[in-house]
């Protein structure tokens, strides 16, 4: 299917969202066939997370944040990985794992998980969470980044790498290799 082809199909598609007929589903073809066209509107990973912090988050004092988890493949079990990418901003508190598996149950509710850190300083911080379900051999994640302001400071912009120019003044900034 070439450029044109395509960008007529897309056209028509959107041509047909503002009809007045809500209860027929719009449907699409390949130009040519009568094979349906494939398009992602809105990519979706298999589990929703959703935060919420409990408290106002203090540098020193335990900080408890409410992880609610939602599987979208059914009830299958959810294996959930909290990481700090800076130890030293952030630390788990002493009881907590950094990982934890649950089995949600067969209703639609929400799981919840709490979980706990201590802040060890002010800016803005992060949680890394990833929740996986195994599905016939097959292992699907959907991960977030919850942010924690902690204190008034403003955040604090990192710069990785070197910033250097080049003949034609263009900025260019190296990054080192990862030692990985």
């Amino acid at each position: 299917m070439n450029r044109t082809t395509t960008m007529i199909t897309i056209l028509a598609l959107l041509a047909g969202c503002g009809s007045d007929d809500a209860a027929a589903p719009a449907t699409a073809t390949k130009a040519g066939t009568d094979a349906p066209a494939s398009f992602t509107a809105k990519p979706q990973g298999p589990v929703t997370i959703d935060y919420r912090i409990i408290g106002a988050p203090i540098v020193g004092q335990p900080l408890a944040i409410d992880i609610e988890v939602t599987s979208l493949l059914g009830p299958q079990a959810i294996t959930l990985s909290y990481r700090i990418n800076d130890s030293t901003a952030m630390e788990f508190s002493d009881a907590q794992p950094a990982q934890v598996s649950i089995a949600p149950s067969s209703s639609e509710t929400p799981s919840l998980q709490q979980i706990r850190l201590v802040p060890l300083r002010e800016g803005r911080l992060f949680l890394n969470v990833t929740a996986s379900v195994d599905v016939d051999g097959e292992t699907y994640s959907t991960a977030m980044a919850v942010p924690i302001q902690v204190g008034s400071a403003p955040r604090q912009i990192e710069d990785n790498g070197t910033l250097t120019t080049d003949e034609s003044g263009e900025a260019i900034r190296s990054l080192p290799a990862s030692e990985n």
